[in-house]
């Protein structure tokens, strides 16, 4: 899903790897906390702001350009990576919402595979076991806490483990090991949707348990992959890879080319805190561009921008800069109240894809 065909000691060197450095967070330290080293900005490109320039006196940023469509929303391309496509605030908040609710609790839930699984296996219930609470054991469980136990199926390559209710440190006779849900749910980096990868053979495996893409979200990727979609054709979404990031978290570059047609897009949705998106060019010597990337914005990858290195370098968590505050109002009831301080210092992508 993705590659990378470069040593490290090259990639330092790079264009591409310039620019992570650039946008990368680093901490000055003072004698009472770490303070975030400012970063220049100002050639960052604005998909909001150029829309809102749009709508204002039609005029677009020098090698921007829109996608002549009939699309019910603005969509804009950059004229130097064809087939790369943005549509800014595509989502309505409440599809927002719903969609960061899902990548927290159903997305993760097997048969769909997490980076968890090589080390723990498979897990019921991840989000929900953290907003309780409970932790993550191995080995022998004391007969009086049975009845708390919620039995996660065991993977062959791992011992056996279980969420229970943290109980101090008596546990810790009867258990191996203990971590608890809420350390796991803050290191959730992805989980896989529809048809599975195989990381180890790098390629989608059929044989592997999985569960057909969501009605809904299958639907949503149909609709909005259509301005990059080879005319009359559908897309048809098979697989999907969901990434969480925390702050410091960075997504290096890369490239998306498991998939069988390229000319299919790979539609990009964004939810949470703001992040800087790098969008290199067919080699690491391109100097990439670098763009805003907002909760509910979407991002369309077909053909030639199939080709283009791209990845992740920062996230913003500070108030100012984060710019979830519509969520933040829309998260107000008490149930909503572990969605809101989870996506506050967070990020969540789903990549959708067209495999075959």
């Amino acid at each position: 899903m993705y590659r990378s065909d470069v040593t490290n000691e090259e990639s330092e060197r790079t264009a591409f790897r310039k620019a992570e450095k650039k946008y990368k967070i680093y901490y000055d330290n003072t004698k009472k906390k770490k303070i975030v080293r400012p970063v220049d900005l100002s050639e960052v490109v604005d998909f909001k702001s150029i829309l809102e320039q749009y709508n204002c006196n039609g005029e677009l940023l020098e090698g921007v350009s829109m996608r002549n469509c009939d699309f019910d929303r603005p969509v804009f391309c950059l004229e130097r990576r064809p087939g790369y496509y943005f549509i800014p605030g595509a989502l309505s908040v409440e599809e927002e919402c719903r969609w960061i609710r899902e990548s927290l609790t159903s997305f993760p839930q097997p048969p769909n595979r997490t980076n968890h699984n090589a080390i723990y296996g498979p897990m019921e219930d991840l989000f929900f076991s953290a907003k309780e609470g409970k932790a993550l054991v191995t080995e022998r469980l004391p007969d009086d806490v049975s009845s708390e136990v919620s039995v996660v199926e065991s993977d062959v390559r791992t011992p056996q483990w279980k969420f229970v209710k943290e109980l101090g440190d008596s546990h810790g006779k009867d258990a191996c090991e203990s971590v608890p849900a809420s350390v796991l749910l803050r290191k959730l980096r992805w989980s896989t949707l529809g048809l599975q990868f195989d990381w180890s053979k790098r390629s989608y495996n059929v044989s592997l348990p999985h569960k057909k893409i969501p009605d809904a979200l299958g639907q949503l990727a149909k609709r909005m992959a259509a301005p990059a979609m080879p005319r009359g054709e559908e897309f048809q979404p098979e697989a999907a890879i969901v990434n969480y990031f925390g702050l410091g978290d960075m997504l290096g570059g890369h490239l998306d080319d498991m998939e069988k047609d390229w000319s299919k897009p790979i539609v990009s949705m964004s939810l949470g805190c703001k992040a800087i998106f790098l969008l290199g060019g067919k080699s690491r010597e391109d100097t990439p561009i670098a763009m805003f990337l907002r909760s509910g914005d979407i991002v369309l990858m077909a053909g030639e921008a199939r080709e283009c290195f791209h990845g992740v370098p920062r996230i913003f968590t500070d108030t100012e800069n984060a710019e979830i505050s519509h969520l933040e109002s829309q998260f107000a009831g008490v149930d909503d109240l572990p969605y809101l301080d989870y996506i506050r210092n967070s990020r969540i992508n789903i990549n959708i894809r067209q495999v075959f």
